[in-house]
């Protein structure tokens, strides 16, 4: 069961590695949780061959029978995961919402929806998962399934059009979903063949698309464009203003190439990229000056992106008609 700890990739001003689950593999060392599942790169299980379903990143489940003191932190996949509560409850975090997952609900996360289990810790319940890697990291990207899916091409491309058309994370599993999860389970507890495996996981995305069918489930286009992902970026820079950002590397975030970054970025905010990242940059600086007065000002300058001290003052003045230190000033004496 041993981890390599080493991150998937860098994105949107951030680092995000797989399910290492360091907490959960404790757990299990300890006796306190029963994990079964199979892994590549950092997430827990036995290791999975190379050759052996590429693109099965992971799949397992985990049988937590008394509180834990431990959930994972936010992160994301570089597949599309499926995750079943088949008992107990659970605390699910996915685009700003913290959702409670109950007996029998089904949490669909893409490569690009940062997520997070337990509020903060793991409560008591059995919750499977796969995660299957589908060869994107942002909205816009075109899908690859793996060649082990023998799911007619018609009926792949309509799952995926529901997939990638439709973000709402958390559904009512049918019973046919339900026992898809308890074989692959049982496969792999049972160390059983991974030819069966890879059936289990094709007859699992057919009910996954019986579902969709059954529901009728509304598609949005909009949401596999590339002004999708840029909108997506543009959110993220609330918590990522500090990094050492170029056009090419915000082009790169997105998956675009610079000139299209720059179309959308204008469409959607009315300003470069450049210029946009900037008032994120000085807004957040107002917000610094005003709560961390014993902070020098150049220290805040560069906590918040700016190159030098300089460049900061004048764009700062720029902005809002005064220094920093007379916004500082004012501040301090209540005058606004």
């Amino acid at each position: 069961m041993a981890q390599q700890h080493v991150p998937i990739y860098k994105e949107q001003g951030k680092t995000y590695h797989a399910d290492s689950c360091d907490p959960l593999i404790e757990a299990v060392e300890k006796g306190e949780l029963e994990l079964s599942a199979i892994g590549r790169a950092t997430y827990p299980g036995e290791r999975v061959p190379g050759h052996v379903l590429p693109g099965l990143q992971s799949v397992g489940y985990w049988n937590a029978r008394q509180e834990q003191s431990w959930g994972l932190p936010w992160h994301r996949n570089e597949g599309i995961e499926l995750s079943f509560l088949e008992t107990g409850s659970m605390a699910f975090s996915v685009d700003g919402q913290d959702i409670f997952l109950k007996p029998g609900d089904l949490a669909i996360t893409r490569p690009w929806q940062p997520h997070k289990l337990g509020l903060p810790n793991i409560g008591i319940g059995r919750l499977h998962w796969i995660i299957i890697d589908v060869g994107v990291r942002q909205p816009h990207q075109e899908w690859q399934w793996p060649d082990w899916l023998v799911i007619m091409p018609e009926d792949l491309a309509e799952l995926t059009a529901y997939l990638r058309e439709n973000e709402q994370p958390v559904w009512n599993a049918t019973g046919e979903i339900h026992d898809c999860f308890r074989q692959i389970g049982k496969t792999i507890k049972e160390q059983q063949s991974p030819s069966r495996l890879a059936v289990c996981a094709n007859e699992l995305l057919l009910h996954l698309l019986d579902l969709f069918r059954e529901q009728k489930v509304p598609r949005t286009k909009s949401l596999t464009d590339a002004q999708r992902s840029v909108e997506l970026f543009l959110s993220s820079l609330e918590a990522s203003y500090a990094d050492e950002w170029t056009l090419d590397s915000m082009a790169q975030s997105c998956g675009l190439g610079v000139t299209r970054f720059v179309h959308y970025c204008k469409r959607i905010t009315n300003q470069t990229p450049q210029r946009y990242l900037n008032a994120v940059r000085l807004n957040a600086a107002v917000t610094r000056l005003k709560s961390e007065p014993k902070k020098s000002v150049t220290d805040i300058a560069f906590d918040c992106g700016f190159s030098t001290s300089q460049y900061f003052a004048t764009a700062f003045r720029k902005n809002f008609g005064v220094s920093p230190r007379q916004f500082r000033a004012r501040a301090d004496s209540g005058v606004k």
